[in-house]
């Protein structure tokens, strides 16, 4: 009786057969909230008064005007005043190239006499020393020039580096963010920020995406599977992967289906990867 009992099926194995393709058919079943297909978080890069905060336009889509606008007058102020100082070095900086040009040509000439005269009998030490100084005194001035116009190229590219954190400045104080939704305004007028405070936080709307967490079964070949969503099959797939599990949902692999924009986000889908 032993022998034939063992070689019959147990009960709890019967069972567990009946159940496996129903566990197998479950497992492949998600759901998930259409989420917009980026959320950023805009912090400040400056430091400024908050002159324009445009709470009315939360909830909609930006256009190309500032819906943040940071006191910018001193950057502009400053910006002006190194542009002008760049053109008066500029203009400073070609009279003295003009200089060195003179200096060069008078040193070439100014050699060439003294090398002709220094050997020569007829002329006297005096007169050599003469020729000897005048043309050191060239050189010295031809120096002189030469130190001028890297001091003054240094100045310029100086400013030129202030110019551009000025214009950087000015355009980080003028926050726009067409084809975005202004999810959440963080500011309002009249608060000072300093860089990395929160401004605002804006919304891609302009497709959305599907966050899963699959099971390893479901891991197995996933780009390739077909996505259906509500019962129905669709014409998406699993479009990044993670095949590391993750840290919160534990022995699961994140996935994220990217969709087209619904009307309306944060609607719970159903989602099912099935082999074509």
């Amino acid at each position: 009786m032993s022998t034939k009992n063992s070689k019959r099926p147990g009960l709890k194995t019967l069972l567990f057969l009946l159940i496996a393709p129903a566990i197998s058919l479950m497992a492949k079943e998600y759901y998930a909230k259409v989420e917009p297909y980026e959320i950023r978080t805009i912090a400040s890069s400056v430091s400024g008064l908050v002159l324009f905060a445009d709470e009315k336009r939360e909830g909609e889509v930006l256009s190309k005007k500032d819906y943040i606008q940071i006191d910018d007058e001193l950057d502009q102020i400053e910006l002006k005043q190194v542009v002008i100082k760049i053109e008066l070095l500029e203009g400073t900086l070609k009279l003295n190239e003009s200089m060195a040009k003179n200096y060069a040509s008078m040193l070439e000439k100014k050699q060439r006499n003294y090398d002709n005269i220094k050997l020569l009998k007829t002329k006297s030490t005096i007169e050599k020393d003469r020729e000897f100084y005048d043309l050191v005194s060239t050189q010295n001035q031809f120096i002189s020039t030469q130190k001028e116009i890297q001091n003054l190229k240094i100045q310029i590219n100086d400013l030129n580096l202030r110019e551009a954190q000025l214009k950087r400045s000015i355009k980080d104080k003028h926050l726009s963010a067409e084809g975005f939704v202004l999810y959440k305004l963080n500011v309002k007028e009249g608060q000072v920020v300093n860089p990395s405070t929160p401004l605002a936080e804006i919304a891609d709307v302009r497709s959305a995406k599907l966050t899963l967490y699959l099971s390893t079964e479901d891991m197995k070949d996933a780009e390739n599977k077909a996505v259906y969503i509500n019962g129905e099959k669709s014409v998406y797939k699993v479009n990044r992967l993670w095949k590391i599990a993750d840290s919160q949902h534990l022995s699961s692999y994140r996935a994220e289906i990217i969709i087209d924009a619904p009307k309306y986000f944060s609607k719970l889908l159903k989602v099912e990867l099935k082999n074509e």
